[in-house]
């Protein structure tokens, strides 16, 4: 059996077997239609519109003699360096990301406002036509910098990172997606990419960094030049390095909304697949260090030491914090925005979908489609944000104003563009901004005179487009504040619909609208509650605030899956979903284990292992002993191939096959046996053995994990399922019902349990008369 998977699609049928369009959509990733021939074909998928190859992570101990022996000698100090550790990594991930996230924010805000107060300068002159080439070659040099770092330094860096470290964290390792490559363009992509007026967030982006520092961190630095940490080598291993990727993704989300609670709990509900309360507990710490962090950072902003226009921290927070009261009679109006936040939810998500898919298969062409895509976008949405504005009316300032108007500069509820002295286009107040200055002016109270029904309507409309066609850009970009401009605009039109029958103010429509949209897209309920809560910093929302995500989401769940499992899909990830088909409980793991299976013995000889290495891309290997080592094939374990190749190097071999004892600890140390770096893994190729070597023995047993999880071939494969990604398995070892034979069947891997491998070699199961059931009942069951 090979741990390395297939693609993920669905295997040709014969001609008369007509396929379900909705569940080849689903199922077909943005690649060629690869045959499957065996189980030991590679995985492929799309990160960054490059197909890349997909292995599985080891989350599981390898619980070996030689690990054992290595816990027992180490002391009550060497245990408590552990843990101290694990808790000095957590604080410098809340630390970085802080400053990450603050640096972030800074420069978005300083090189929009630039950007924005020269246009308005000249627009104040009547140089019109000038204003609108700065604006429009200005986002054009920045959509263009930012398209070309991540074309040619890491691909993997656009898009959000969230269905990428979402993938990680489920047991999938996609190369590039972690790096230090990728974190550098993230951060500087990102700071361009939202600079330029495209409208996309920095919400995702900043999750994706925090991911990559904590990996970083993990990795106790690098061995080429020569900074390894010896204290850090406990947590060169892949579950260590998953947790702190975990606190690192929920730090991210802290520091983009400067939500600490809703970042934990946005990498619970929608990140981790494995949660224990002691990562509760570091997770919660790396964000209150977060939020620390970035109140004392804001703090030195508010003295006037950041730029003309840096704030620091988000400045959407705080932006609704005043006393409201609502009656029953105010629940029909919320309710419907609930259903109509799930249905614009679900047509979002299908659109967006579907032009990620087109965008892949262009850019797949050469990197020239790449950035002529990205530069295209960035000049229609210029003329889009610039030429929109003058079709507004201009409106005379209210009387009582509580801020400058109209106003000149960028920040401000009442932007001029074009009118004359004493009005404000409200339209430009919105569209011709930054996001979270758009965002600040929907969210604002008492301003239910600022907008017309016209620029409600026209500025939704403006944002759904945009925001699909943008987040396909080559380049880092998040889909939470688009979503949430979105969703804000058609909540306050909403509002506007209702303001005589409702005591609630438009601003308070517009953000339950963007709880609304949120539901809808990305189906989270708690975090997403949490988060809008820290927000707008009134606890009295909450009531209204969770009767729309639970509206929304249950409509949505209805139509499609959550955005960020559609990108998965489409790029080919093997993410298995918390729920089973329903068909995997009429299957048995007998059923869908293939073979050849390769074993290894106790004793082997050397020229056996280097020739199963050599002709198979299996990642792990049951180790069988035979008589006269014991009286019938009994399964000792499963020995990993990196722990082969190892042994290999070190070239510790007998001339008989005997067992070595407790000499094996003296030749190695557990550095040896440590998850390798990025771009260090050993292959079989770069290893010389002479023909007296190959001819000699290893003793394979102190390396090989003893106590390997097991299955009977009876079980169920929704059974064996449910275990396989509660424990974060890479393999699973199949043995018989029975004693007699081999005393092992086969191992199962990730690629078993697809839904794509299940139905090719069962055929049959799809138009059974589960068929209906098996594409309806997951919906319905991702609800409760």
């Amino acid at each position: 059996m090979s741990e390395n998977l297939p693609p993920v699609q669905t295997q040709s049928q014969d001609p008369d077997q007509e396929h379900d369009h909705d569940h080849e959509a689903l199922t077909s990733p943005l690649l060629p239609h690869y045959q499957r021939a065996s189980n030991s074909t590679s995985q492929l998928a799309i990160v960054g519109v490059n197909v890349c190859p997909i292995e599985s992570l080891d989350y599981e101990t390898a619980e070996n003699d030689f690990y054992k022996q290595d816990w027992r000698a180490r002391d009550k100090i060497q245990n408590f360096q552990y843990i101290f550790m694990k808790w000095l990594l957590c604080f410098l991930i809340g630390c970085f990301v802080s400053v990450v996230g603050f640096c972030n924010n800074l420069a978005v805000e300083n090189i929009a406002g630039v950007k924005f107060v020269i246009t308005s300068n000249m627009m104040l002159t009547g140089r019109y036509e000038m204003a609108f080439l700065v604006f429009f070659l200005s986002n054009l040099v920045l959509t263009l910098f930012a398209a070309i770092i991540t074309t040619f330094i890491s691909p993997a860096a656009a898009g959000s990172g969230i269905p990428e470290v979402k993938a990680y964290l489920n047991g999938v390792d996609a190369p590039g997606i972690i790096s230090l490559r990728t974190l550098i363009v993230k951060i500087i992509g990102s700071i361009s990419a939202v600079s330029s007026s495209l409208l996309v967030g920095k919400a995702g982006p900043m999750m994706h960094i925090g991911a990559c520092i904590a990996s970083l961190l993990g990795q106790g630095g690098s061995r080429r030049y020569g900074l390894t940490w010896k204290w850090i080598r406990l947590f060169k291993n892949d579950r260590d390095r998953r947790d702190l990727v975990t606190c690192g993704s929920a730090a991210g989300i802290a520091a983009a909304f400067r939500a600490p609670v809703g970042g934990v709990l946005f990498a619970l509900e929608e990140m981790a697949s494995w949660w224990t309360s002691g990562l509760l507990w570091r997770a919660f710490f790396t964000t209150a260090v977060v939020a620390i962090i970035l109140r004392a950072l804001i703090d030195v902003c508010l003295s006037g030491k950041c730029g003309l226009f840096g704030k620091g921290g988000l400045i959407m927070f705080d932006v609704y914090s005043a006393n409201i009261s609502y009656h029953m009679a105010d629940v029909p109006p919320v309710l419907l925005l609930g259903v109509v936040g799930g249905i614009f939810g679900s047509l979002y998500n299908f659109l967006l979908d579907k032009v990620l898919r087109v965008y892949a298969i262009i850019n797949k062409k050469s990197v020239t489609y790449k950035i002529f895509i990205a530069c295209t976008i960035s000049i229609f949405t210029s003329c889009l944000l610039f030429g929109l504005p003058w079709l507004a009316s201009c409106q005379p300032c209210p009387l009582d104003s509580t801020e400058d108007c109209p106003t000149i500069g960028r920040s401000g509820n009442y932007k001029k563009f074009q009118c004359p002295p004493g009005h404000y286009n409200d339209l430009a107040s919105l569209i011709f901004n930054t996001n979270d200055d758009a965002i600040r002016n929907l969210f604002s109270k008492n301003t239910d005179a600022e907008f017309q029904h016209s620029t409600m309507l026209i500025f939704f409309v403006t944002c759904f487009i945009l925001s699909i066609i943008s987040y396909g850009v080559v380049a880092p970009a998040g889909l939470f504040v688009p979503v949430i401009v979105t969703g804000a605009s058609y909540g306050r039109f909403v509002g506007m619909l209702f303001s005589s029958r409702t005591n609630l103010n438009h601003g308070l429509f517009a953000v339950l609208g963007a709880a609304s949209f949120l539901g809808g897209s990305m189906r989270m309920t708690v975090s997403l509650c949490v988060i809008i809560l820290e927000l707008t910093n009134n606890l009295l929302l909450l009531p209204m605030i969770m009767i729309v995500l639970l509206v929304s989401k249950t409509v949505a769940d209805a139509f499609n899956g959550n955005i960020y499992d559609l990108i998965m899909k489409a790029k080919g990830f093997p993410y298995l979903e918390a729920h089973v088909e329903p068909y995997m409980r009429q299957l048995t793991v007998a059923d869908v284990v293939t073979g050849p299976l390769q074993v290894c013995h106790g004793n082997e000889k050397v020229g056996n292992i280097v020739h199963i290495l050599k002709t198979t891309n299996h990642q792990g290997f049951p180790v069988i002993d035979e008589p006269p080592h014991s009286e019938s094939p009994v399964l000792y374990g499963l020995i990993l191939r990196a722990h082969l190749i190892t042994l290999l190097k070190k070239r510790v071999f007998l001339r008989t096959p005997v067992r070595i004892g407790a000499d094996a600890f003296r030749h190695f140390s557990a550095d040896e046996f440590a998850k390798k770096g990025l771009g260090n893994v050993d292959k079989i190729e770069d290893i010389k053995l002479t023909e007296e070597e190959m001819e000699m023995f290893l003793d394979l047993h102190p390396f090989t994990n003893a106590s390997p999880y097991t299955v009977v071939e009876t079980m169920s494969l929704a059974k064996a399922s449910t275990l396989f990604r509660e424990v974060g398995l890479r393999h699973l070892l199949v043995i018989p019902k029975r004693t007699t034979g081999s005393p092992v069947v086969g191992i199962l891997t990730r690629h078993d349990f697809m839904p794509e491998h299940v139905l090719g070699l069962h055929p049959l199961l799809v138009n059974s008369k589960w068929k209906p059931l098996r594409i309806a009942l997951p919906r319905f069951l991702k609800i409760f």
